[in-house]
């Protein structure tokens, strides 16, 4: 992934961190797959910001730092949903579902990030949430489409992204609960509500 590939520049409303900085501390602290992930993301999180009219330094930081957690420790998580008051049923589930609402908290913590779009975005990227606004939708498709995924149905997902962002919201969450009830996987019920707002009882426009 090109990390030239959006020149942003960064402003101080958001995080006193420049880009190159950000991208520098990534690659200190995750992996280089998951670093490679991320970078797809923001690329497309930031072509997304342009079709729907989102600010994109705020949709490049809340890709950047959306998978800030996900390769913390799973005891470290586990004490922060507990310090932090968080929704202790999340204990009851895995990192895939915590580095969400554990990374909003972390991110406001190391990188004094307050803007309420931004910490939203990274804490609902995972299971989406009932009421979401743009920049989140655009950080839940983004995450879903990225260049680096590939599965059935991501294609169908990538056209209905530049076309209808609630469409493509709607589709990578049924695709996405189709999967985990394949799998027989426990489902964390605000996925479930994301589910009920997003695509049942609507007419798909896919």
């Amino acid at each position: 992934m090109n990390e030239r590939s959006e020149e942003i520049v960064y402003s101080v409303n958001y995080i006193t961190h420049t880009r190159d900085e950000l991208i520098a501390h990534l690659k200190e602290a995750i992996s280089s797959k998951r670093v490679e992930h991320i970078l797809g993301v923001e690329k497309t999180a930031v072509e997304l910001a342009a079709q729907y009219g989102e600010n994109a330094e705020k949709a490049s930081i809340a890709a950047l730092l959306h998978d800030f957690a996900k390769e913390r420790p799973d005891e470290e998580m586990r004490d922060l949903i507990i310090s932090e008051n968080m929704d202790l049923e999340l204990l009851q589930f895995g990192n895939n579902i915590w580095h969400g609402p554990t990374g909003a908290s972390l991110v406001q913590t190391r990188f004094g990030v307050t803007d309420e779009d931004i910490l939203n975005a990274i804490r609902n990227h995972t299971v989406g949430a009932p009421e979401m606004r743009l920049l989140e939708k655009i950080i839940y498709v983004a995450d879903y489409i990225e260049p680096g995924r590939h599965f059935p149905g991501v294609e169908e997902a990538r056209r209905l992204a530049y076309t209808d962002l609630d469409a493509a919201v709607a589709y990578a969450t049924e695709q996405t609960l189709r999967h985990l009830l394949e799998k027989r996987a426990k489902i964390y019920p605000k996925a479930i509500e994301t589910y009920n707002k997003w695509v049942a009882g609507k007419v798909k426009g896919y």
